[in-house]
């Protein structure tokens, strides 16, 4: 067993909102890892009186508990019962039904002996490696794939000079669209307050012997292919396979520092909180 992760916030002046951890044996046996991407709320009240931070810390423990100790449950029923520990945590403080309560995206991974488990939900990647060296991308690519017509008002946001108060106009529009889909039908999901966004996640299991390794990024990572496009995901799984996950990270940075106002390759935010997880079974 190999284990590498590397994490670091996309401002230093912000605290990180990802959340990363392994935890080996998982009830004595094989192991699990839990990674998040904590969704930063724009500014203005989320009906919270907590940090994503502090919801992603609850949440991620939850997980990781609940992955090791309770083998008889499904990740899919693990999240859910995660999402309902953690609501409970502030129901009594926080108005839970607001859109943009603390939120996350979810990658959780459980291997024993026999089997490799997954679930995948929203915008954070898995890759899956075989022994032949076939790597596998496990995607929710529901946030991906939003209407024409979002992506159009998207496109037309990025074309307009940043600062300028067109720009501003044109975000607050798109931000707003793109916000009635967040965890709607035909929309995307993420791991808020309600455990059904559990049901809507991305599950699979490999046999142990197809799965020699894995990787997990969030997409302040995973820029690196989708955004840079400096290589498919096996290219990137090499990578982190030959220099580990540190060096993936600077190289996003460096690649985000070469285009500052995004002209080249745009994109929400200059810097993006970055996590990844790699780990050789």
């Amino acid at each position: 067993m190999h284990i590498e992760l590397a994490t670091e916030p996309g401002d230093p002046a912000r605290p990180n909102e990802d959340y990363a951890a392994v935890i080996l044996p998982a009830a004595g046996q094989g192991g699990s890892l839990v990674l998040l991407d904590g969704v930063t709320p724009p500014v203005g009240d989320d009906g919270c009186l907590h940090s994503v931070p502090w919801f992603t810390a609850r949440l991620g423990g939850a997980l990781g508990e609940l992955s090791v100790s309770r083998r008889d449950m499904t990740l899919s029923e693990i999240l859910a019962a995660a999402i309902t520990r953690t609501a409970e945590a502030h129901v009594r403080t926080c108005d839970l039904s607001h859109p943009r309560t603390p939120q996350a995206t979810v990658i959780l991974v459980r291997w024993d002996e026999e089997q490799v488990e997954y679930l995948v939900l929203s915008d954070s990647a898995l890759l899956l490696a075989g022994p032949d060296g076939l790597v596998t991308p496990v995607l929710d690519e529901r946030l991906a794939h939003l209407p024409p017509t979002i992506r159009a008002m998207r496109d037309a946001v990025r074309a307009l000079p940043r600062g300028s108060a067109e720009r501003e106009e044109a975000g607050r529009a798109y931000g707003a669209a793109v916000e009635a889909l967040r965890n709607a039908e035909d929309g995307f999901f993420t791991a808020a307050a309600d455990p059904s966004a559990a049901e809507r996640a991305v599950t699979g299991t490999r046999p142990r012997a197809e799965v020699s390794a894995v990787a997990a990024l969030t997409d302040g990572v995973g820029r690196w292919v989708e955004t840079f496009r400096q290589g498919d995901w096996a290219e990137c799984f090499a990578l982190l396979r030959k220099d580990g996950p540190q060096r993936l990270v600077d190289r996003v940075r460096e690649l985000e520092r070469a285009d500052p106002e995004g002209t080249g390759f745009p994109r929400g935010k200059r810097h993006d909180d970055a996590a990844v997880i790699y780990a050789e079974l």
